[in-house]
């Protein structure tokens, strides 16, 4: 807790101050009020920690080319915070705080391969739960598993998932889920595009989705600090209006 101090990072600091103490807990009153205000405050922090390791890149000019074959002026890789000790605690700290906060109901928790595998053994350590993880596809040998781990029949589960682009294979690990039997009370994510089609999916399905921060505290902060100018806003808003016909 005191390297947070050391850091300079208040924030993180009065973030483990309240977890640690209960504190929380115990001014129940005031806790959507606080809860808000943090959450808030956090989107914006930890922006501004994955423009600072670049594992949220920024190309207005030069557009990544994505698996799916979209064009797009964003890069997420949520993977690279694993590499930096004090962006690693901070995203198990806030995971671990949402799901407590969001999901106190869950019994076990389960990550989304590949990049949410190491996020959600982090929190299920921290909450001294059990950890599973869904493929995105049954091993075509041994025992052919889609879900990896030793659960409790119908446990309720909160899955962690480091990003959400269209919303398909996070999605799909629910379905994977709730298929085995388990109540999927909902899901936590380090990021998201917030694309429409994502909202309208996770709707549909009935998943809760909290997320750490977003497309918009992304922008806003990556303009504060000079990473993109104001002229490249309109057309990054215009890339995440219609991302799959962008640049054709």
């Amino acid at each position: 807790m005191l390297s947070a101090l050391r850091g300079g990072n208040l924030l993180g600091f009065l973030s483990q101050l309240a977890y640690n103490s209960g504190i929380l807990s115990k001014f129940a009153v005031k806790k959507n009020l606080y809860t808000d205000l943090l959450m808030d405050n956090l989107k914006k922090v930890f922006a501004g920690k994955l423009l600072a390791i670049k594992a949220i890149k920024l190309q207005p000019n030069e557009p990544f080319t994505w698996a799916s074959g979209w064009k797009s002026p964003f890069y997420c890789d949520n993977r690279k915070t694993l590499s930096y000790p004090d962006v690693r605690d901070f995203v198990k700290l806030e995971l671990t705080h949402t799901v407590l906060e969001q999901f106190p109901e869950a019994e076990a928790v389960a990550g989304v391969a590949t990049g949410a595998i190491a996020q959600g053994a982090l929190v299920a350590d921290a909450l001294n739960k059990p950890f599973a993880y869904i493929r995105s596809k049954a091993k075509d040998h041994g025992m052919q598993n889609l879900i990896e781990g030793d659960l409790k029949p119908g446990a309720k589960v909160v899955v962690i998932e480091d990003l959400i682009s269209t919303g398909g294979s996070s999605l799909k690990a629910v379905a994977a889920l709730r298929e085995a039997g388990f109540d999927v009370v909902g899901m936590v994510a380090s990021y998201t595009y917030g694309f429409p089609v994502a909202e309208d999916a996770f709707k549909a399905a009935n998943v809760k989705l909290v997320t750490l921060t977003d497309y918009e505290n992304v922008v806003e902060k990556a303009l504060e600090i000079g990473y993109i100018k104001q002229e490249d806003v309109p057309m990054l808003h215009e890339w995440r209006k219609d991302p799959a016909n962008w640049k054709k």
